[in-house]
């Protein structure tokens, strides 16, 4: 399954780049949030090939829902999980950091996952107890033990306006750490901690086709993921705070 769905990012990834810096067709789902054409292109070849190879399997999308399928004993056993772009601000101003994000769900546990940056050729992919890897290579997150010799990450969500504690947070993270980046793809943003290009990253407001892969990605390379309080992560319910595991207490003592 894990050959499959590098295969799947891959050949989506194609489409993104086929229409990447033209004009295309862009709408909103909100005051902020973007959607393109190729949202919706990338959406459908992977929907597809999960529909030709995994018929009995159920998908979470992010433009088109979740789409339900073989249930047993009232339970989904198996669950895709997909963004088919996630960045779409980026692509949608020929700014290159963007990426496909799928990942598979067994029973309620995250099984595998994919991050692949078409721009930049970079497949980050995971498998439950067998490790991450960047173009299949082995990848492992940083060793930076203290937060003021850390690269942080985050994302600005889309309804700022009411999260009256982030312009805290990220006062804190810039005062105390090494530096913040802010890229606008959070799955990027994740598998750059899982690889050590990153140290830490926290965002609120995300949704699962956001996270998925990414969580996979980051405790398969050594890495920790919590809520703010250190209680255990689900990627149906935000914020998120990850990192290299050794700056993860002091993460903590800001998001509190």
């Amino acid at each position: 399954m894990l050959n499959f769905a590098i295969e799947t990012a891959r050949e989506a990834g194609q489409v993104l780049l086929e229409k990447f810096g033209r004009k295309i067709e862009i709408s909103k789902k909100g005051n902020i949030n973007l959607v393109t054409e190729a949202d919706f292109a990338s959406e459908k070849l992977i929907i597809e090939k999960i529909r030709s190879h995994y018929p009995k399997h159920s998908i979470l999308a992010e433009e088109s829902g979740e789409s339900n399928a073989a249930v047993i004993d009232g339970e989904k056993v198996w669950k895709w999980i997909i963004d088919p772009l996630d960045g779409t601000t980026n692509y949608a101003h020929g700014y290159p950091c963007f990426c496909i994000t799928i990942a598979l769900e067994h029973r309620d546990e995250i099984v595998l996952g994919v991050t692949f940056d078409p721009t930049r050729n970079e497949l980050f992919a995971a498998e439950k107890g067998q490790g991450a890897t960047l173009n299949g290579r082995k990848i492992s997150v940083s060793e930076t033990s203290e937060l003021s010799e850390a690269l942080i990450v985050t994302g600005f969500p889309y309804n700022l306006a009411d999260k009256d504690n982030f312009a805290g947070h990220l006062t804190d993270f810039l005062v105390r750490s090494r530096g913040v980046r802010r890229d606008g793809s959070a799955a990027i943003d994740m598998a750059y901690v899982a690889c050590g290009r990153f140290d830490g990253f926290w965002e609120e407001g995300l949704n699962p086709w956001d996270v998925a892969a990414g969580v996979l990605l980051i405790e398969e390379a050594g890495g920790r993921i919590s809520y703010y309080d250190n209680s255990p992560f689900s990627i149906y319910k935000a914020p998120i705070c990850a990192s290299n595991n050794l700056i993860h207490t002091e993460m903590l003592d800001i998001l509190k």
